[in-house]
């Protein structure tokens, strides 16, 4: 089963080259040193083989006959023992073509056949001879040799013991070397690149890179460095960005509460929807990036909802207060690049409710590409609630403001009823009374005069003070203006027995309580002047909006005014004319062309007065 892992590997074969030199060199050394062995030995005696055989030349000569000639085959036998000695056999190689077996058959046959045979020869206590000296030297020389060539032998194996030690010395030191050379390029480097690449990652520097070759651990650690840390580069530079992103968000949302937190106040304050929230709208704008943005009143007796307010438009609002304003207006162009629906841009509703009332909604429109955030959308829900308060509180002063001012108004019907009604009633009894009177004589007419004057006065006055009470009990307890009329309508269809044509356009909150009281006595008290004397058959009304004025006009198909003119002393077109002055406008009460009359009322509405006729440019 081989390993997986480089490094092992390499690890593997170091250790067993090291081992394997360690083998050989220690197996060539065993092997060197056992074929030395025995070397000395076989040296020494080959030198004692020198030295026997002069023993043996001198012992022949100096010993007696009878004595030596015994002695001397025992030491003959027993030096040619010695030349067979297992030391100096075991030294010497079994081929016979090895120079050191040669040389130790010559010895050999110098002795056999020399030496040996003059030591049998020669006589026992004679003097030796010269062929004797000279068998001697030869064989001594072959000893010489002999000896010589096992030193020879000996030291070349000492030699060779030597080199193969050096060479193993110098194979371990390169496999040494080689380790520590691989140690510093395949590990110690990639792990001091791995450290700086950690390093710099602490310091968030994710520009270094390990770029190691190969396939071992550290290479793939390496690889696994780098692509770590283009991971956590771009994990960080993510991060960063949604920090940078999330902290500018923070900063528009600031910005944005700081707006709406000014705006609202001044909203809270002159109770003006349109000045008080058209520059916080346009604000946010421009912080969200978003626009533009409408705002719709609801209205339960309406079944679609008014548009009330809008921070962009390239026509002036038809509901505008204040034509010197062009806050809401831009250019065509501009308008154009808007994101609306043809123009890749996607609408946002927002309710504007109080708890159980539903009071209007906010449309928001923003580029389809850019989306809207989380952020954003909770923004524009606060300033829903914002609205919603306003609104809100604004319907809930008028409401309050025309509480107020029905019960200020039957006050005053009561006083008048109390006190002025009482006062005529008696008089009118009084009249009465005189009338009763039988007064005759010269003073009678004038008497009669008199009297047809103050009964005429008191009716008169009797009458005014009735419409008076009626005006001042007549209460708004509608929601607004239009339900008012159309109940109106409705009461006077059926006492016409014909449904009256109604038709009407103002804006939500364009007229005070006070005057939309006088416009619907004004509208009744025309209706029930063509009910009861045009003797008409067709009655239409219309309430509209003239920017910057309000214009209501009641039209019959009756018999018209006798003489094309108002009638005298007709006490209801007084008080009409009386209201319309209280509203800063005037009536105007003609015959129509093709039969009847119409009665139409004009004023500006008190919110409008600085309003001019002609609207200035946008």
């Amino acid at each position: 089963m081989t390993s997986r892992s480089p490094l092992v590997n390499r690890l593997a074969v170091v250790i067993g080259a090291i081992v394997l030199t360690a083998i050989v060199s220690m197996s060539t050394t065993l092997a060197v040193s056992n074929s030395i062995e025995g070397n000395a030995t076989a040296i020494n005696l080959a030198g004692a083989l020198r030295m026997g055989a002069f023993q043996l030349i001198a012992r022949s000569a100096t010993e007696d006959y009878e004595n030596g000639r015994a002695t001397s085959g025992a030491r003959i036998n027993d030096y040619e023992r010695r030349l067979e000695d297992t030391a100096i056999l075991r030294s010497v190689p079994g081929a016979d073509d090895h120079p050191l077996a040669r040389q130790y058959r010559q010895m050999l046959a110098a002795w056999q056949d020399e030496l040996k045979p003059a030591l049998e020869q020669h006589e026992v206590g004679t003097p030796i001879t010269p062929a004797m000296v000279q068998a001697v030297e030869d064989y001594i020389q072959e000893v010489d040799r002999l000896v010589t060539m096992l030193e020879q032998r000996t030291e070349a194996r000492v030699d060779l013991l030597h080199l193969i030690q050096i060479i193993s010395m110098v194979f371990s030191v390169l496999i040494v070397i080689a380790l520590f050379y691989d140690l510093k390029n395949r590990i110690l480097r990639p792990l001091r690149k791995l450290v700086a690449i950690a390093g710099a990652v602490g310091e968030k520097d994710f520009s270094r890179k390990a770029d190691l070759k190969g396939a071992d651990e550290l290479a793939q650690l390496g690889q696994a460095f780098d692509q770590m840390t283009s991971e956590l580069a771009l994990t960080y530079y993510e991060l960063e960005a949604k920090a940078r992103q999330k902290t500018e968000e923070l900063e528009v949302s600031h910005q944005a509460l700081q707006v709406m937190h000014s705006a609202s106040r001044d909203l809270f304050a002159n109770h003006d929807l349109c000045n008080g929230a058209i520059p916080m709208l346009q604000e946010l704008e421009l912080l969200l990036g978003i626009g533009p943005i409408r705002l719709f009143l609801h209205d339960k007796e309406s079944a679609e909802p008014v548009e009330a307010i809008t921070t962009a438009t390239d026509k002036r609002p038809f509901y505008c207060r204040d034509h010197h304003c062009n806050a809401c207006l831009v250019t065509p162009e501009v308008y154009d690049e808007m994101p609306l629906e043809n123009n890749d841009g996607r609408r946002l509703l927002l309710p504007i409710r109080t708890p159980g009332q539903l009071l209007g909604t906010l449309e928001v429109w923003y580029p389809a590409e850019k989306g809207l955030s989380a952020t954003s959308r909770r923004l524009l829900e606060t300033l829903t609630d914002q609205l919603a308060t306003a609104i809100f509180l604004e319907r809930q002063i008028t409401e309050e403001q025309q509480l107020t001012l029905a019960e200020e108004r039957t006050v005053i019907a009561r006083e008048l009823h109390d006190s002025l009604a009482q006062s005529l009633s008696y008089l009118k009894m009084q009249v009465t009374r005189l009338r009763r009177l039988n007064i005759t004589g010269e003073q009678k007419p004038v008497h009669d005069d008199i009297l047809d004057e103050l009964s005429t006065g008191l009716n008169s006055a009797y009458r005014q003070l009735r419409e008076l009470l009626a005006t001042f009990r007549l209460k708004l307890d509608t929601p607004d203006l239009a339900t008012a009329l159309r109940k109106t309508i409705d009461e006077f269809s059926e006492r016409l027995g014909h449904p009256v044509d109604f038709e009407y356009n103002l804006p939500p909150q364009t007229l005070s309580p006070n005057e939309e009281i006088h416009t619907l006595q004004i509208i009744r008290e025309g209706l029930a002047n063509a009910v009861k004397h045009a003797d008409a058959t067709v009655i239409s009304v219309k309430v509209l909006f003239e920017s910057p004025q309000v214009r209501a006009s009641i039209r019959d198909n009756g018999k018209g005014l006798p003489g094309g003119d108002q009638p005298v002393n007709h006490y209801g077109l007084v008080i009409m004319q009386d209201r319309a002055r209280t509203l800063g406008g005037k009536v105007k009460v003609d015959n129509r062309d093709e039969g009847g009359v119409e009665v139409t009322l004009t004023f500006v509405p008190k919110s409008r007065n600085l309003i001019p006729t002609e609207s200035s440019p946008a």
